[in-house]
């Protein structure tokens, strides 16, 4: 650790899917994805809780993307009309140049129970936050539930979509088309 190097965080982001990748999220440990990067231990828990978060510390903005788009739309927007603009919002958070580190993220989160668990906890806290934030639009139960939960699989497909080897689309434009698909399914 000769001199302090700017973007700590993303270092050790870069760092950690690397040795993820490599070795095994469960052999790599804190010490190392550190020492990689440059930095202390100290320096690592300032930026992350532990290694696991460095794979899901965008929950809370995408969460906040999510609920902040259905608190503000229009209150007499439609429960679908909302669901896109939500997604729409999500989508900002996914620009081209993060999509080969959400491929790699995604291979890692598939090769551990551990962390394929996570993320399906991050997706029901996300859907229980947005079945809230519509039940305060007013939407009564099961509603609620049911808009909050076609959001969120939407934007599962959406994802899972957006991750696949030769896709090339934007991440807004994959949202848009499952949210019409979902709209021919429900129709028919």
């Amino acid at each position: 650790m000769a001199r302090w190097e700017p973007d700590a965080q993303n270092r050790l982001r870069d760092a950690a899917l690397t040795l993820f990748a490599d070795g095994g999220y469960e052999r790599t440990t804190v010490a190392e994805i550190a020492r990689t990067a440059g930095v202390t231990e100290r320096t690592f828990f300032r930026h992350f809780a532990d290694k696991r978060e460095v794979l899901f510390d965008g929950q809370a903005r995408l969460q906040d993307a999510f609920v902040g788009a259905v608190t503000a739309a229009d209150g007499d927007a439609a429960p679908m009309t909302v669901v896109a603009t939500a997604l729409d919002a999500a989508a900002a958070l996914f620009p081209p140049e993060r999509r080969a580190f959400a491929r790699q993220r995604a291979g890692i989160v598939a090769a551990n129970p551990g962390l394929q668990e996570r993320e399906l906890l991050k997706l029901a806290t996300l859907t229980d936050a947005m079945a809230d934030a519509f039940r305060r639009r007013g939407l009564a139960e099961p509603t609620a539930s049911l808009t909050a939960h076609t959001a969120v699989v939407v934007f599962h497909v959406a994802f899972a979509q957006w991750i696949s080897p030769d896709e090339q689309r934007s991440f807004a434009d994959l949202c848009r088309s499952a949210t019409e698909d979902l709209r021919t399914v429900t129709a028919s």
